[in-house]
């Protein structure tokens, strides 16, 4: 694979993405991790509109589902050591440079969230870092995962009336990863934390429970499940352990046990805090990108080569430092990513080609 790269802006500590429909046309948002902007941005990479200066703390963002122009964004989670007052807000265009700002659900050190749907209903799963701190580096009050039906109407949320999240899981250290798939016909997440990966269906039907599914056990900070070699079996792939520095893909055998396949080779003091990660298809081909802030600071993409009968690994950018990633076809059918690459506040959009 090739990728032809463009620089789109600069924007300190950039960290946040998302898709967003936006006056009926495809575009994506990106925003800070401090207390810097957010910006929307159209497919080619043209910066539309400044959604806010601050206060930033932007850990995830999210369409709402059927909406043009509103999402869901955390805020104010500055770092593991200042989040204790973060929590989801729906921003909504009202005019030209003018988005508002409303409290959906105040979950201190929320880190991701996505919108889930499962029997026509749409649900917000919250998922915390941890759930109490007094000091630097405080990690004796594990993270926890929330959940609520997401209302078709939110209108009525805000400081006064935040919606009300009901634990799912609890006893999570260093909560951190978040991957959303499809299972059995609808969505559900794949969970990273300390305890290992775990999947969280929402309620098969509405007022049910939600569904936890152990996958494995192998700390991890954030994990993907991606049929790479088209067996019909997905393939675990995990950044070990909490902004670690391994990244290994794990093969599920006859026995139904996921057992180590693949694992990055190279010192992994070039591969220190692995963060980037994200499962998709490009060009046909199952891959999964993903990009280190330490070290070499790479940005790679993973997939399955059926003529060698292994995987491989294409150089996306280095000495970048991408916090995050994400994938999406053009308009035009182009594989396009686009990267914040935090380390050197820079944003950018690669176009890829075989």
């Amino acid at each position: 694979m090739k990728f032809e790269k463009k620089v789109i802006s600069d924007l300190n500590k950039c960290y946040a993405i998302s898709d967003l429909t936006f006056q009926g046309e495809h575009c994506f948002l990106v925003a800070a991790e401090k207390d810097d902007p957010c910006y929307l941005f159209s497919e080619d990479g043209t910066k539309l509109e400044t959604v806010w200066e601050k206060p930033g703390g932007v850990m995830t963002m999210t369409p709402v589902p059927g909406a043009d122009g509103q999402f869901l964004a955390t805020e104010y989670f500055y770092s593991p050591n200042d989040s204790l007052n973060a929590k989801i807000v729906i921003v909504t265009r009202k005019a030209a440079n003018d988005w508002e700002r409303r409290t959906l659900a105040v979950v201190p050190f929320v880190h991701r969230f996505g919108i889930l749907r499962r029997g026509g209903v749409n649900y917000l799963l919250a998922c915390a870092l941890k759930t109490g701190h007094e000091y630097k580096n405080d990690w004796r009050f594990p993270g926890a995962c929330f959940g609520a039906v997401l209302p078709a109407d939110l209108t009525p949320y805000n400081d006064e009336n935040p919606l009300e999240m009901t634990l799912v899981m609890d006893e999570m250290l260093q909560n951190h990863g978040f991957c959303k798939l499809q299972r059995g016909g609808h969505d559900a997440a794949l969970i990273g934390c300390e305890q290992g990966t775990f999947m969280i269906e929402p309620p098969a039907v509405l007022g049910a429970d939600w569904e936890v599914t152990e996958i494995s056990s192998v700390p991890s900070s954030d994990s993907v499940l991606i049929d790479f070699d088209g067996d019909g079996k997905a393939e675990l792939g995990c950044i070990s352990p909490f902004h670690g520095n391994s990244l290994v893909i794990y093969h599920l055998d006859e026995f139904g046990n996921y057992v180590p396949q693949w694992k990055l080779a190279g010192p992994e003091k070039d591969t220190e805090m692995i963060h980037a990660t994200w499962a998709c298809e490009i060009a046909g081909r199952p891959t999964w990108i993903v990009g280190w802030r330490k070290g070499t600071r790479k940005t790679i993409a993973v997939s399955w080569d059926a003529e060698a009968g292994d995987y491989r690994t294409d150089l996306i950018d280095e000495n970048t430092g991408c916090a995050n990633a994400m994938h999406f076809v053009s308009r035009e059918g182009k594989d396009v990513i686009v990267a914040t690459n935090r380390e050197i506040s820079e944003v950018a959009l690669y176009t890829v080609t075989e």
